[in-house]
């Protein structure tokens, strides 16, 4: 099609977890090796950049010391750099994000959006890297315990808390054009919640930053798939996932936090040949 494009299309963050313990692929990936070698795959696949994170945040899951954390991320963050990705480093710790941003990591993905460790926002603004902040209210043993978002709903109060966050972050020194936030779904959230966010997504724009949606595999959509009172298990989840992302396209996301990349490029490659159609001769 002539002219501008009609379509803005995300960029793909695909996800490499390097623990024994995440919800979606605990343990498919622990090792260095693994970890790189499914890091190149996605990057196959078609990721924009990867998110190497070495903590599950499942509910109910317990903190790896720091040592650990360290250990998991850092040599998976120095080989897949060196290799030219681009390399977001999913953590809540100042300690990890500083050896992270050493290594080559060019992007700190923080869940807690600063909460957990303040700290974090001032390695982030002396290394001068990218900061996505997310909507957070307690850590994943206790996350449960804060999903209240009365009396106003969940769209305008996380509207509100996450902007504190870009507040903080800014005010730490961060450069406003390096932040991107992220409603945090499934993080503090009943199944319900997520969908009212994912419809509320232009209420979240108000706050000028771009739009990072990390929905892939989590339990809200186990939830919507659910049968006989069962939800659909993690594996069985991708096909809805894929469905969301072609939505999403269409919603001004500028990035997907994303498990399987190919089945996401596939589908946001379905919405570019629906919205602008070859032309003819």
């Amino acid at each position: 099609m002539s002219g501008e494009s009609l379509l803005h299309v995300p960029r793909v963050m695909g996800i490499v977890n390097v623990t024994p313990d995440s919800f979606s692929d605990g343990g498919r990936w622990d090792t260095t090796e693994t970890a790189v070698a499914h890091g190149r795959e996605l990057l196959d696949q078609g990721a924009d950049l990867l998110d190497i994170g070495g903590e599950s945040t499942r509910p109910g899951a317990t903190r790896p010391l720091v040592a650990e954390e360290l250990d998991r991320v850092v040599p998976v963050i120095r080989e897949l750099a060196a290799a030219g990705a681009v390399v977001s480093v999913d953590t809540m710790r100042a300690q990890v994000a500083e050896a992270a941003i050493a290594a080559g990591a060019t992007v700190v993905n923080d869940v807690s959006g600063g909460l957990a460790d303040p700290r974090i926002l001032d390695v982030v603004a002396a290394g001068d890297v990218g900061y996505v902040a997310m909507h957070w209210r307690a850590h994943a043993d206790r996350m449960r315990d804060f999903t209240d978002y009365a009396p106003d709903g969940v769209v305008a109060t996380v509207r509100r808390e996450l902007g504190e966050r870009l507040d903080a972050a800014v005010a730490a020194g961060i450069d406003r054009e390096r932040i991107v936030l992220d409603p945090g779904l499934g993080f503090a959230k009943e199944p319900r919640h997520n969908w009212e966010l994912l419809g509320g997504l232009d209420v979240m724009r108000e706050l000028g930053r771009p739009l990072l949606v990390g929905a892939s595999r989590k339990s809200f959509l186990g939830s919507l798939l659910a049968r006989d009172g069962r939800p659909r298990g993690v594996d069985g989840r991708e096909h809805a996932h894929a469905a969301l992302v072609a939505l999403l396209a269409r919603e001004r996301v500028d990035y997907l936090r994303v498990h399987d990349v190919r089945a996401t490029r596939d589908a946001l490659a379905v919405v570019a040949a629906m919205t602008e159609p070859e032309e003819g001769p």
